[in-house]
């Protein structure tokens, strides 16, 4: 059975409880979502109810042949100028028609991808005393773990806990690091920062630009990484990990788990995008 929680549900919500006192009192905790779950909630509370008359009325597409996702073979991009000038009109389609493509071959292992997830997992579950160390909302902090980077203003709380890192241009001392995923995140780090030189040339490229104007101007100067985690839910149908949003950066390199879950709107119509592990 699927609950539906609208407007009207959630005025008269507000006429009952106390939102701004439960959003102090639930970041105040400095747990998060995880916390919530440890602390054996069964009911999700009210501050995380979803009005599902927001959502737009785009149809989703979970199958449809003709909106296939972009993916777009990395090797060889650095050896032969006739397959990186193929590369490149790839890329300029994507780029204009999706905003949105895969990338296969990209040359990171796939043992360092599997750790990076397992790391951002450890970090998660790991004791709460030891994860509160880390809660903050000043980002002038180099390591942020927080729940809902706009718990404040949002109509809604999304089902979700984050570990950021600001990783350039100057990185935090691995002392700054958490130390169940210090290692990973600094090789992970290395290897991503390689990608994205690679993906600002080829954007670079597709502009009709210089190779290097993109890096050039400043654009990979800085990169922040955004580790989320999706706790267990005891009422998935009330609320919802991740609402529609456009993503404030250049460009987002975003490395999926095997349970996917994330959607792309084209033409229309929310386009899911399932977990491509081919590297």
């Amino acid at each position: 059975m699927m609950a539906t929680i609208t407007s009207d549900d959630l005025a008269k919500n507000a006429q009952i409880y106390d939102r701004k006192s439960e959003l102090k009192k639930f970041d105040e905790s400095k747990v998060g979502v995880q916390g919530l779950i440890e602390n054996g909630v069964t009911k999700v509370p009210h501050m995380f109810y979803y009005d599902r008359s927001n959502i737009d009325d785009f149809s989703v597409n979970e199958s449809n042949p003709k909106h296939g996702i972009p993916t777009i073979d990395l090797a060889g991009i650095h050896d032969d100028p006739v397959l990186r000038d193929e590369v490149v009109r790839k890329v300029q389609n994507a780029s204009e028609k999706w905003g949105f493509f895969q990338v296969t071959n990209h040359g990171i292992p796939t043992h360092v991808l599997d750790e990076m997830i397992k790391g951002v997992c450890r970090f998660h579950q790991q004791d709460a005393k030891v994860r509160k160390e880390y809660y903050t909302r000043d980002f002038t902090k180099k390591v942020v773990y927080l729940s809902n980077f706009t718990l404040y203003q949002d109509p809604s709380a999304d089902w979700r806990d984050t570990i950021g890192f600001f990783m350039a241009p100057h990185p935090p001392k691995v002392e700054e690091l958490p130390t169940i995923c210090s290692d990973i995140v600094i090789e992970y780090s290395k290897e991503i920062t390689a990608l994205g030189y690679s993906l600002y040339e080829l954007l670079s490229e597709t502009l009709g630009l210089n190779r290097s104007r993109l890096k050039e101007i400043g654009a990979a100067e800085s990169f922040f990484h955004v580790c989320h985690y999706y706790p267990p839910c005891p009422e998935p149908e009330i609320t919802i990990g991740s609402s529609k949003h456009t993503d404030a950066s250049f460009i987002t390199i975003l490395l999926q788990d095997h349970i996917g879950g994330l959607q792309v709107l084209h033409e229309n119509q929310w386009i899911d995008v399932p977990p491509c592990w081919n590297t």
